[in-house]
């Protein structure tokens, strides 16, 4: 039994004893959250298999989370446990591989785990349990966690969500500071019911000449300088492949009738251990080599402007990812979010050498009469990347891509129906890089919350 395990398990039978304590009961609350979730990925311009991914299923998302008991450091547990049932997989078009004698296979579909024939599985789930412990404002989180940092996203892309396993610690005992700290030690993908340990792009491959790390460390905080003005620093260290430090400032600024957000973001990443000089730890990048791998050498950065006016939103971007390597962030290969102002639908826009602009629209339907309905559209461009043809092992420097997104969003705002959720999420992403086919994608999703407690 590992270290996490034993003080999951002595926790919950702390709780067990204590769970009629005041505080325990009374400021618990349960949800049902359901998800139906369709998605068709077209995948164009080549002849790679496949030519299309298209999956459906209905998705249950049932969590618990408790008070404390009563006294000087209160405990309790949260609960989430994620059922995902298929309802279609296209006929064989869930975009998963099948295992081979020196291929493990894909972890999964696009939505879907998969059988060892690459088929999807007709439904998978887990069930994930959180101890915790308060002591003024300090709270300690021991188990299923789903940070949401700078170095660290939880994926909620698809029919269900990721999860992650470890401890987080969280502090608020200095006014206007919030300090974070933690390690994660497993991630569970959106399409898994399996924890996995962690990896990165290039290292993560289903082979035995893939790589993996138990242990990824990360700490930092937020300051409110001003009511208006948040400044952030964060670490992360995922063992043998990288370090990282991300600096951020987030200003608003009231304009005549509107506020303009400036979200001004920083990434400085470097090698660790094994990545630095081991060819099965490398990552994707600008490299001379036959794979186009090396250490990870990432320079980011990125600033996004939103002005917000009477239910309009305007928005424009400039972001610059310098350096030998793509951006890294957290990848087992099932799926995975970075915090970066271009992290799309289908593209995060953070590859070597890449340049992005970006511009923005959306707007607030409330303002005519129509609450709950909004709509939105993102354009970006990236150019000057830098990237090797993995085929021939000859330089394609200088590709570009673009990718347009659309959204159409509705939510029932009262009713016997409300909170129920409607949403078309349309995007297109072509590109010139060696041997990328481009993709048209749409997703269908409707979700609906029932608070059991």
């Amino acid at each position: 039994m590992n270290k996490s395990t034993l003080a999951l398990a002595v926790a919950v039978g702390v709780l067990a004893q204590q769970a009629g304590a005041a505080g325990f009961i009374e400021d618990s609350k349960a949800t049902l959250g359901l998800r139906n979730f369709y998605i068709n990925t077209d995948n164009r311009d080549g002849t790679a298999d496949p030519s299309r991914n298209e999956e459906w299923g209905q998705g249950f998302d049932l969590r618990f989370i408790s008070g404390y008991t009563q006294g000087t450091v209160g405990f309790g547990i949260d609960a989430i446990g994620l059922l995902g049932v298929r309802l279609d997989s296209g006929g064989g078009t869930n975009g998963a591989s099948p295992a081979t004698a020196t291929n493990y296979g894909s972890y999964g579909g696009t939505v879907f785990p998969s059988k060892s024939n690459g088929e999807a599985v007709d439904n998978f789930s887990s069930l994930g349990l959180t101890a915790k412990a308060k002591i003024s404002q300090t709270e300690l989180k021991l188990g299923t966690l789903q940070p949401k940092l700078p170095v660290i996203v939880t994926n909620d892309g698809r029919l269900l969500p990721q999860t992650f396993q470890g401890g987080q610690i969280t502090s608020n005992e200095i006014k206007d500071l919030t300090l974070v700290g933690g390690q994660i030690e497993h991630a569970k993908g959106r399409n898994s019911s399996n924890n996995e340990e962690l990896s990165i792009v290039g290292a993560n491959g289903r082979t035995a000449a893939g790589r993996d790390s138990n242990k990824f460390y990360y700490g930092g905080g937020d300051y409110k300088i001003t009511k208006d003005l948040t400044a952030q620093y964060y670490y992360g260290n995922l063992e043998d492949f990288y370090k990282q430090h991300f600096l951020g400032l987030v200003h608003n600024w009231a304009i005549g009738p509107g506020v303009l957000k400036s979200d001004l973001r920083y990434f400085n990443s470097r090698d660790d251990g094994a990545n630095g000089h081991d060819a099965n730890y490398f990552t994707s990048g600008n490299y001379n080599a036959p794979n186009g791998k090396g250490k990870v050498d990432n320079n980011l950065y990125s600033g996004l402007f939103l002005y917000t006016v009477a239910g309009h939103t305007f928005g424009g971007g400039y972001q610059i990812s310098n350096g030998s390597s793509d951006f890294p962030y957290l990848n087992q290969g099932d799926g995975a979010s970075a915090y970066l102002t271009t992290d799309m639908q289908i593209q995060k826009f953070a590859r070597a050498g890449e340049r992005t602009w970006q511009a923005r629209y959306s707007y607030d339907f409330a303002k005519v009469g129509v609450p709950g309905l909004t709509a939105g559209v993102v354009y970006l461009k990236g150019d000057e990347i830098d990237t090797v043809n993995a085929r021939s092992g000859e330089l394609a420097n200088g590709a570009s891509e673009w990718e347009r997104d659309l959204t159409l969003a509705y939510v029932v705002q009262e009713g016997p129906l409300k909170n129920l959720g409607f949403m078309w999420k349309n995007a297109m992403w072509r590109t010139d890089l060696p041997n990328t086919r481009s993709q048209d994608e749409n997703r269908l999703i409707v979700s609906y919350s029932i608070p059991l407690l």
